[in-house]
């Protein structure tokens, strides 16, 4: 299946630094996809020349969509959503929406892409809330996760809803049939956590899903679940913990070693367990959060991305098309509404 991307190319930390060579290196890789290049065309032909590659170097497979603003890291999402209408973030969601681009890829505004991308492509019918879901590294390989920020005071409902997309998510990327589901608390047992947990779990055990239980924060690294689902408020602050605490350890292990000539020596011995234990928890790879339930594909890059980094979210996002993820999450909503309309009518 041929895939057409539109990327923001002047969002994030580093622009098109950054997007630019992720999205040659992504041509390279992949020749019978196409990637529209959103911005000012002016910076991004000369970031093109400094790459070698010339305007024609892939032909119709490299499109250049002219975008005259920029929605700045810090700026307020409803401003950004109202006075920026011909930003590269909003002209990038706009190809998604004419059918032009098969999804979006920005490392901008998390904030102002959400609002940008629920306002122009508008929510999947049955999904009240969009929500971000990523991937993190556990010991038996990687686990979703989701909300992670978009929502921060969630119903039962709604968190049954993120788990019927994550599920889907999982079901369609790694080819799970009936991936488990886990719903964060902080204890194991029914009886804890506040009564929206507590209502979560009595609809997730009703509902299809393959419902694991509750699982508590340590739980999420050790894999015991393919997914895990909590609100937004939670699942930021769990996401932001983990990625202080990966990066507080490689700190220690690089004082550790570089303290004197022996540590250093140890360090050498060690360097193909080290480099291993790096590639694990390598955040870079697990970069790309997908905004489920919109009527379109689009893909969050951390703001502070590198090349690689900012090309693995390219890639999932070409995943996510390839696997049909829209119509697999509308089928299972629609799918879950009509059992429940039949159940209602029954008891009535």
């Amino acid at each position: 299946m041929d895939v057409t991307l539109a990327i923001d190319a002047m969002g994030g930390d580093h622009g098109t630094s950054v997007t630019l060579p992720a999205a040659v290196e992504y041509l390279k890789q992949h020749p019978r996809d196409s990637i529209i290049l959103v911005g000012n065309t002016d910076t991004i032909k000369l970031e093109l020349k400094l790459l070698g590659v010339a305007d024609s170097h892939f032909g119709a497979r490299l499109r250049l969509q002219p975008a005259s603003e920029v929605v700045g890291m810090d700026e307020q999402p409803q401003s950004a959503l109202r006075g920026k209408k011909d930003s590269s973030m909003r002209v990038s969601i706009n190809l998604v929406k004419s059918g032009e681009a098969s999804a979006c890829i920005s490392a901008g505004n998390t904030g102002a892409l959400m609002a940008t991308a629920r306002y122009v492509l508008k929510t999947i019918p049955g999904i009240d809330r969009p929500a971000i879901a990523s991937y993190l590294p556990t010991k038996k390989g990687q686990v979703c996760m989701l909300d992670l920020g978009a929502n921060t005071d969630c119903t039962a409902e709604h968190l049954l809803q993120f788990a019927m997309m994550g599920a889907t998510l999982v079901s369609a990327l790694e080819h799970k049939d009936n991936p488990t589901v886990g719903l964060l608390n902080i204890g194991s047992e029914d009886i804890k956590g506040n009564e929206v947990v507590k209502q979560t779990a009595v609809l997730l055990r009703a509902s299809d899903l393959n419902f694991y239980g509750n699982v508590e924060g340590n739980d999420i690294f050790n894999g015991v679940t393919d997914l895990v689902v909590c609100d937004g408020f939670v699942g930021n602050v769990a996401l932001k913990t983990a990625e202080g605490v990966a990066k507080m350890m490689g700190g220690f292990l690089k004082e550790g070693f570089g303290q004197n000539l022996y540590t250093k020596l140890a360090a050498l011995i060690s360097l193909p367990v080290l480099k291993a234990f790096k590639h694990r928890l390598d955040h870079r790879r697990y970069n790309g959060a997908s905004f489920l339930g919109l009527k379109g594909i689009v893909v969050k890059s951390h703001g502070s991305a590198d090349v690689f980094a900012f090309g693995c979210a390219i890639e999932k996002a070409a995943e996510e098309v390839r696997a049909d993820m829209l119509q697999h999450i509308s089928t299972h909503i629609e799918k879950w509404h009509l059992e429940r309309q039949n159940t209602e009518q029954g008891v009535s």
